[in-house]
């Protein structure tokens, strides 16, 4: 019977998805949960014994969450009903949240319980006379919808009254399921990885973090596998969090898809949130292997403000630049660096790649937008899906090109008060970056193909010495990756040894 419900409510699915209009759907961001997916979901909860357990679904599509947990408790806890409130702001779809939830009814035979609330679950939530019966609940299990959201946006006003920001509109809607949770209470939800690191999800991570204790992180190795049928590409993850809950341990888990089989180890809780991080990175390393390298590269002495070097993103940005830039050489015109010219390496410039090349200083304005001539480490913001490593990193040469140089917005600079690097740490910085050891240890905190100037300021480096020494010697063009991690490997086993 479990089963047959799951089916109806993956019909109804299929169904309203086939019926949105894909500009609502966009701006709406609409991506109903599969029915495998919401098994998964459901599964994470803890549920009790006997009583009555209060759900709330926001943003609740077609219903195919709440059918998954309500089909979970008929089949696993016979002394508990469940009461639902489901939230969905589209009309035309509420009509097959209903026969979802009606189903669960019959399904349940007087144990099962619903009420569905028509609207925005932000502005219901919180609005001036919000509605009663959203506060309180045991669980909270959501797909909440993803959409950008402007500084100015009445949901992020919104989400501020209680402390929070949201820059996007699925943090807008787990800050509020926060609010809405009784003490004990527990939140399930899948949502893209990107709020766990970077500046731009600060505020909202430390409010969420404030709130919810963490109990268990599922990732996904597929990008492509959980919404299929919708083309969302976002790396996601399943969080479980409760209100206030004891921070002592967290349950790590991955699978390729929404079907597998997953793979759990339980870590210290200080493991994924890491005390003396202050920019409260949710660190996630699924095996022993993740661990070994973030507990060796924890364990290195500096960072880049111990060093000495600051990170800084390329002071132009094209767009507010236009009368600046020239496609072509011309007199005066200095080089300008965009991603494009980051090549094996080295920074190649000038490059066909459909940006302009050379950058041309009209005003004392413009001239602030250079850097010195000097040696520099130059760090892609945002990497190439077909490249291997998520952080490229390459050395801007003054012997090759000598002069001030324009880096575009789109790379990030290390640099040493605004000047140059010493060569060889330049150079020994670039074969760091582009290491395996740093890249797998990136990937444990970040979900996504950016790297921000936070993310580089946060990781940790061997010592100056070490650096200039891994640097020395180091070729013009990058080595293949075996060379590299083979040097970088040497390193830190002479600093082992060292220690």
């Amino acid at each position: 019977m479990h089963d047959d419900l799951l089916a109806h409510a993956e019909i109804n699915r299929v169904a309203a998805l086939a019926g949105l209009d894909s500009k609502s759907q966009d701006r709406l961001g609409q991506f109903f949960t599969p029915a495998a997916a919401a098994v998964l979901i459901a599964s994470m909860p803890r549920l009790p014994q006997e009583g009555r357990i209060s759900v709330l679904d926001p943003g609740a599509g077609s219903g195919m969450l709440s059918a998954a947990i309500v089909s979970r408790v008929l089949a696993e806890r016979p002394n508990v009903s469940v009461h639902v409130v489901a939230v969905e702001c589209d009309e035309a779809v509420v009509p097959r949240l209903a026969d979802t939830l009606e189903a669960c009814v019959v399904a349940g035979g007087g144990r099962v319980t619903f009420d569905i609330v028509t609207g925005d679950f932000i502005s219901v939530a919180t609005g001036f006379i919000a509605d009663p019966r959203l506060t309180g609940f045991d669980l909270v299990i959501q797909n909440p919808p993803y959409a950008k959201l402007a500084a100015s946006s009445p949901v992020r006003t919104a989400v501020r009254e209680f402390g929070a920001d949201a820059p996007n509109l699925y943090a807008a809607f787990l800050a509020v399921a926060a609010q809405t949770l009784a003490p004990g209470g527990q939140l399930v939800a899948i949502t893209p990885r990107s709020f766990c690191n970077g500046p731009y999800f600060g505020a909202f991570r430390s409010y969420l973090l404030h709130e919810l204790a963490l109990d268990r992180v599922h990732v996904f190795e597929s990008r492509s596998t959980v919404f299929a049928d919708t083309g969302v590409l976002q790396e996601n993850v399943i969080i479980s969090a409760t209100k206030h809950g004891r921070r002592e341990t967290v349950t790590l888990s991955i699978s390729r898809g929404h079907e597998d089989d997953a793979s759990h180890r339980q870590v210290p809780y200080a493991d994924v949130l890491r005390p003396d991080d202050l920019n409260q990175f949710i660190r996630i390393a699924t095996d022993d292997a993740d661990t070994a390298i973030a507990e060796e590269m924890m364990g290195l002495p500096c960072t880049l403000a111990s060093l000495g070097v600051t990170v800084s993103t390329g002071r132009v940005v094209d767009f507010r630049s236009r009368e600046c830039l020239r496609y072509e050489g011309i007199e005066g015109g200095l080089p300008l660096i965009y991603p494009g010219n980051v090549r094996e390496g080295r920074v190649l410039w000038p490059r066909e790649i459909q940006k302009a090349q050379w950058f041309i200083p009209l005003t004392e304005g413009d001239e602030k937008m250079l850097v010195p001539e000097g040696w520099y480490c130059v760090v892609k913001r945002f990497s190439a899906k077909e490249e291997r490593r998520r952080i490229v990193a390459a050395v801007w040469s003054p012997e090759t090109t000598p002069g001030p140089v324009a880096f575009e917005n789109h790379v990030n600079v290390l640099h040493v008060k605004g000047g140059g690097l010493d060569r060889h740490l330049a150079y020994g910085l670039s074969l760091w970056l582009n290491s395996s050891v740093v890249d797998k240890f990136f990937r444990t905190f970040s979900g996504h193909t950016q790297v921000n100037a936070t993310d580089l300021r946060t990781m940790r480096f061997p010592d100056t010495a070490a650096l200039v020494r891994l640097g020395t010697g180091a070729p013009e063009a990058l080595p293949g990756q075996d060379a590299i991690d083979a040097l970088v490997a040497r390193l830190l086993y002479s600093a082992e040894v060292a220690a």
